[in-house]
């Protein structure tokens, strides 16, 4: 409830109060003065009258009138209190009031005329000045109750009027006609006035409204700039602008975490299903997200299908809550009349450990989410010093690899494919080279990831073949060239036009190339990638399967997929000197003569699994017992050679 002072402090604010309790409290103002005016003019009047008039006339009336308005007067005085506030009581106080008025006036206008008839003309002269300046005096106190002050002014000069007409004085009747004409025009003028109090209330009032309505419309408009509108999940600006606010706090013993989440294999449902129902999936997860929230735990959607997390606890409590909500992302959806499942890999780091600025603990969160996603899908890994290092070493190769000079750089290395029978080469396999001049021989694997990220991808894979096709022309008919394909490749159609753009103008037999691709790359694209080994294979190139067995792919994708040769994974060959590995190899050969596939066994390191593989019935090998990898001119040097191509094979 507000207390005495606060409610006064406010009263005289314009539009703060519905416009019958802003009347009233205006009222409470000017009617304690108006009962004070009569009091004294009444005791004056009294006064003169002391010795011409009865002494019930100038004490007991006037006293008993003086004593009604003292007691009106504290009843205004009083302090005000919450109920003053209620529009109903305060419409029920000045429509009483109102009545009051006319009562009261009543009452001193008898009292008054009552005396006139006593004394000379001082005193006559007196009852009239009473009058007209009692009348003229409360008009003005009820200026915001104009009815009262109407009722006062016809009831008061109306009797003295009728009075002054009665007893036939004309100098009464003219000064009751100016008394009134002047009324007449008071009154018009705290009309106006009143009129003009209730349009700035009713104005301020709107406007306070209108106010009100821009400030929840505001906030309503800052809460859902704040918001993701698909998931109704908290988005990227809230999520920094609370991690901002969390590091300004700077408290010694604080301690949280920042961590990402990706979803895996969410591009497929978008392809297949469409971007509405990866829409309906992106909700479910949201929603599956917030329900494994604790309350320290700040959920957001960063956008796509990347959401971020803040918790604010140690880094054990984070990858358990980060667990928590992978192993919910993983739980199969419904969404309309299908049923998908998609993973979710998560990557932490620990403030004030792992970085002290947004930027940078972001960063580290998605160098850790990324780590995640390569190594320990599905999982969550937390950013450390180890990784630290990773991420200096690979800052350092993208750099090298954003500068480089490819064609000078970037060279092909050639490992021969034999014939199991003969061993001799009838074709080659072209692996990537890079020799940087700041960091040295870089591994294939880390050149492609690094040219990935920067965005040279496609630059390196065009030099690469460019070097292929160059020595394919040096090699002679019909040995073969088998060049690498990424994922990354077959799901840039640009890439795919290059590669066959320069196969048109190098002029060579494109039945001389084999493109090579990794059971890993099909995982997520397996319609991209069909369409992109279909525009290859229509040059007459032939497409290999590259480590089969790994267990990445399925059978139905060696029937959809344009191939003519499988590569079984070098993992296998050690287990050529075993009947169990036996048995499951030849199960593989089997499977690929059935779908009419070549078949090359990879990995050969000893003469023995030579052997075996040749009497499992492979009829193509690969390995470093057969050769290592070898430049162009040590190629050419085997193969013009029958001597020293039969030393390196044996």
């Amino acid at each position: 409830m507000p207390d005495a002072n606060t409610i006064q402090s406010k009263m005289h604010r314009a539009g703060q109060y519905p416009l019958p309790v802003a009347q009233y409290l205006r009222l409470r103002e000017r009617i304690p003065p108006l009962y004070g005016l009569l009091s004294v003019n009444a005791g004056i009047l009294a006064y003169t009258h002391r010795f011409v008039a009865p002494g019930v006339l100038t004490l007991t009336v006037p006293a008993i009138l003086i004593a009604a308005c003292l007691v009106r007067m504290f009843v205004w005085l009083r302090p005000i209190g919450s109920a003053d506030l209620d529009t109903t009581l305060a419409q029920e106080r000045m429509d009483r009031t109102t009545w009051l008025s006319v009562i009261f006036t009543i009452a001193f206008s008898i009292w008054a005329l009552c005396l006139d008839r006593y004394g000379d003309a001082y005193e006559h002269g007196h009852v009239a000045i009473f009058v007209a300046i009692t009348v003229l005096g409360c008009v003005f106190c009820l200026t915001f109750l104009p009815t009262a002050a109407m009722l006062i002014c016809v009831t008061a000069l109306g009797t003295f009027l009728a009075y002054c007409v009665a007893v036939g004085s004309d100098v009464l009747t003219a000064v009751a006609i100016n008394i009134a004409l002047v009324a007449a025009v008071i009154l018009k003028i705290l009309r106006d006035t009143y009129d003009s109090f209730v349009e700035l209330e009713v104005a301020q009032r709107e406007l306070r409204i209108e106010r009100r309505q821009a400030q929840v419309l505001g906030d309503e408009n800052a809460r859902l700039a704040q918001t993701d509108a698909l998931t109704g999940l908290p988005n990227r600006r809230y999520f920094f602008a609370t991690l901002e606010a969390m590091l300004k706090k700077e408290q010694d013993d604080q301690v949280f975490c920042v961590g990402l989440i990706d979803l895996d294999r969410f591009k497929p449902v978008n392809d297949t299903y469409g971007h509405a129902q990866g829409d309906r999936l992106l909700q479910v997860i949201g929603s599956r997200m917030i329900a494994q929230s604790p309350s320290n735990v700040v959920v957001a959607r960063l956008g796509g299908d990347e959401f971020g997390f803040i918790v604010l606890g140690g880094a054990e409590e984070a990858e358990e809550i980060a667990q928590r909500f992978c192993s919910a992302i993983r739980m199969p959806a419904r969404i309309g009349e299908v049923t998908v499942a998609v993973g979710g890999s998560a990557g932490i780091a620990v403030y004030p450990e792992s970085a002290r600025d947004a930027h940078s603990l972001y960063d580290r969160a998605d160098f850790a989410l990324y780590h995640a996603k390569n190594h320990k899908r599905g999982s969550c890994v937390r950013f450390s010093s180890e990784l630290e290092v990773l991420i200096r070493s690979e800052q350092a190769l993208d750099a090298a690899l954003q500068t480089a000079d490819l064609s000078a750089e970037l060279s092909v290395a050639f490992q021969p494919i034999v014939a199991t029978e003969s061993e001799v080469a009838v074709g080659f396999e072209c692996l990537a080279r890079w020799t940087s001049p700041s960091l040295g021989a870089v591994a294939p694997e880390m050149m492609i990831a690094s040219a990935e990220r920067i965005g040279r991808a496609r630059d390196v894979t065009a030099t690469l073949f460019g070097h292929v096709l160059s020595a394919l022309t040096q090699l002679p008919h019909p040995l073969t060239v088998s060049f690498n394909l990424s994922g990354h490749d077959l799901a840039d159609a640009d890439t795919i036009a290059a590669l066959l753009e320069r196969i048109d103008d190098s002029g060579c037999d494109p039945r001389r190339l084999l493109f090579e691709i990794t059971e890993t790359t099909l995982i997520a694209e397996i319609e991209t990638a069909r369409g992109a080994l279909q525009r290859l294979r229509s040059t007459g190139a032939r497409i290999a399967l590259d480590d089969f067995g790994t267990g990445y792919s399925s059978l139905s994708s060696l029937h959809q997929l344009p191939l003519d040769m499988v590569k079984i994974d070098r993992s296998f060959a050690p287990r050529l000197d075993e009947a169990v590995g036996r048995r499951l190899i030849a199960a593989i050969r089997n499977l690929a003569r059935s779908l009419s596939l070549e078949c090359v066994i990879e990995g050969i390191e000893t003469e023995d699994q030579l052997l075996s593989a040749r009497v499992a019935g492979f009829a193509l090998a690969q390995g470093f017992h057969i050769a290592r990898p070898m430049s162009l001119p040590e190629v050419l040097d085997l193969i013009s050679c029958p001597a020293a191509e039969a030393s390196a094979a044996g």
